[in-house]
C-alpha cells in the first residue's frame, strides 16, 4: 500500500512538473502583444506564479508595459 502511494505521488509530481513546463513554453511562444496583455492582466498587487513567468519573459524580450 505504501509503495503504491509513493508511486502515485511521484507520478502526480512528475505530471505537475510537465504541466508547468508546458505552461512556460506556451507563454514563451506568445507573440509580443499577447505576452504584454498577459503580463498586464497579472500585474496587480497580488503576485502570482503566472504573472512572474510572464513578467520574466517580457524582460527577456526587452519589452515594456
Amino acid at each position: 500500500m505504501l509503495k503504491t502511494q509513493i508511486k502515485r505521488r511521484a507520478a502526480e509530481g512528475a505530471g505537475a512538473v510537465r504541466q508547468l513546463a508546458e505552461i512556460r513554453a506556451a507563454i514563451a511562444g506568445l507573440v509580443d502583444d499577447d505576452l504584454l496583455d498577459l503580463a498586464d492582466i497579472f500585474s496587480g498587487e497580488t503576485q502570482t506564479w503566472l504573472g512572474e513567468v510572464a513578467t520574466t519573459e517580457v524582460r527577456r524580450r526587452n519589452l515594456s508595459l
